[in-house]
């Protein structure tokens, strides 16, 4: 969000815009669709005895934060600042705020706010569930997002945006939530993976996806509602917000470009899964810096984000987390490179007046994005790693093994993806992933065979 967001500005009062109005209903209606196709992205990665399963994890995030938004969140995020570190009790129940009441120094109402801000709000801990794929019990999952979004999505989110928060006073650019959002979920997924157990089978058998036209679809309604994302951060329909659009569309192109180009020198394929993952990369990337830096710099910024990103997701294998759908390698990088970029290529022209290093402003916002960076992610892993294991011992994180090996979702939701059982057997139905489909899904053979032409072909393992 822009600094100026939080406080009021001097000049007149301002008085209700419709056009700006509906410009925010539209963005966040556009972030809400962004979650069920975040949910697709997910689910066509996993293999097929876990895709109800992955698709619940997100839409019960929906169902979750929003109850909590409404009854504490939104206050706790946006009310009156305490500390610097959390928001006050003034809109409890989203109680007092009278319907023409608008959102300070802007032209819109604030329970458009209020729903704008609750999308993020959602999709945040829904990012974390792709790296918990295939293992986690859906009751200690509902409970884990609600106690997640309660002692560390909000109040970083007041940190970051909230009138007073710390990280804003301080000087933090996060334009759409390069910190709040995706930093944030990524060193979560990391800090709750590193206390709980790993995938049967995990580094040794393939785990392939087993609907790669799913990921592609998921991953083209994040990219549509992504531009309500970033551009509605702007919280008003002018130039800023067209410029932050433009930014979106480029960095994702070039992120894509550079996923596959990573791809085709290091795997020798440039495959569906790899287009899919370099799109959202560059998506996560442009997120904090989209009101900051030049179409150029877009462009620069998406292609260091592809390949930065491409490499980052084999690192689960050599580091030995069980990262499942590529939390870490996506969102924490990506987020990390594209809130680290703000301080080298921010043009003090677009919704900023900070420059970054290469625009002559020295190095000054370069650290003070680096503190974001390490506190937001600090937090967010410690906490959210102690979460994990309290849970996991107190009422088990995990299904047994056996549950997890026959199929979650039969387990835990009594039902399956795809009924066969009228036309045949589902072991002679389900299609044989070949060509660049099992180069994308092998990657774990990748430290198992040598380079060359009979050496690895993979883009990554997501399922």
């Amino acid at each position: 969000m822009p600094a100026g967001i939080m406080t009021t500005l001097a000049a007149d009062k301002p008085v209700l815009d419709t056009g700006h109005t509906a410009f925010m209903l539209i963005s966040a209606a556009l972030v809400l669709v962004m979650t069920p196709g975040l949910a697709f992205f997910y689910g066509g990665m996993v293999r097929v005895k876990s895709v109800l399963n992955m698709l619940m994890m997100s839409f019960v995030s929906i169902a979750v934060i929003t109850i909590l938004w409404v009854l504490y969140g939104f206050t706790e995020a946006f009310g009156t600042d305490h500390g610097g570190v959390i928001g006050g009790t003034d809109w409890l129940g989203l109680r007092h705020i009278g319907i023409t009441e608008l959102w300070p120094g802007y032209g819109i109402p604030i329970y458009v706010f209020a729903a704008f801000q609750l999308m993020f709000a959602i999709i945040t801990p829904a990012l974390i569930s792709g790296a918990l794929a295939d293992r986690v019990k859906f009751s200690a999952w509902t409970l884990y997002i609600a106690l997640w979004a309660t002692l560390v999505y909000f109040p970083v989110a007041h940190w970051v945006w909230g009138a007073g928060g710390w990280l804003l006073k301080f000087g933090v650019i996060d334009f759409a939530g390069g910190t709040a959002v995706h930093i944030n979920a990524g060193a979560a997924a990391l800090g709750a993976i590193l206390v709980i157990r790993k995938r049967v089978g995990f580094g040794k058998d393939p785990m392939r996806p087993h609907n790669l036209p799913l990921v592609m679809l998921g991953a083209g309604l994040l990219w549509f509602g992504w531009f309500g994302f970033n551009a509605g951060s702007w919280l008003a329909a002018d130039g800023v917000a067209g410029a932050a659009f433009v930014n979106t569309q480029v960095a994702t192109a070039a992120a894509m470009l550079g996923w596959l180009g990573y791809e085709k020198i290091r795997h020798g394929s440039c495959t569906t899964l790899g287009a899919a993952s370099g799109a959202v990369a560059g998506l996560v990337a442009i997120t904090p810096a989209c009101g900051s830096i030049s179409p150029l710099g877009s462009i620069g910024l998406g292609i260091v984000t592809g390949v930065i990103c491409a490499w980052a997701v084999g690192l689960k294998f050599k580091l030995g987390f069980d990262d499942s759908l590529d939390v870490v390698g996506v969102h924490m990088v990506g987020g990390i490179v594209g809130s680290l970029s703000i301080g080298l290529l921010a043009t003090g022209g677009v919704g900023q007046t900070a420059k970054g290093l290469f625009y002559g402003g020295g190095f000054a916002q370069l650290g003070k994005q680096c503190v974001g960076v390490v506190c937001v992610l600090a937090y967010s892993l410690v906490v959210s790693a102690i979460l994990a294991k309290v849970l996991d011992l107190v009422m088990g994180f995990t299904v047994n093994e056996d549950d997890e090996v026959s199929g979650i979702d039969s387990a835990e939701h009594a039902e399956t993806g795809y009924d066969f059982a009228g036309v045949g057997s589902a072991a002679r139905l389900l299609p044989t992933l070949t060509g660049a489909a099992t180069a994308a899904a092998s990657r774990q053979d990748d430290d198992k065979r040598p380079a060359g032409p009979g050496g690895p072909k993979a883009s990554k393992v997501d399922a």
